[in-house]
């Protein structure tokens, strides 16, 4: 019995979403090195729009999920109340 619960309690945690935040870009302190780098520098920022709309569209669904569980918790909660009588 207790491995049954254990394996719903990881699936369950499996579910969750992991949402990483994408490092912020490099950007160098001289203009030298900004002027030699610069398609470097100007891709990394590219990417790191495009990867922090996924980081907020990530945070979204996971908002919800977790809205949604906690929905269902309190229901689950309620029930098992109704069970012990109080």
């Amino acid at each position: 019995m207790q491995v049954w619960i254990l394996i719903l309690l990881v699936s369950e945690a499996n579910s969750a979403e992991s949402c990483l935040a994408p490092v912020r870009p490099f950007v160098p302190s001289d203009s030298r090195t900004a002027r030699d780098y610069a398609d470097i520098i100007r891709r990394d920022f590219e990417v790191y729009i495009a990867d922090i709309q996924d980081y907020f569209r990530c945070l979204e669904q996971e908002r919800a999920r977790a809205f949604e569980e906690a929905r269902e918790v309190s229901q689950d909660y309620g029930r098992f109340l109704e069970l012990v009588g109080d």
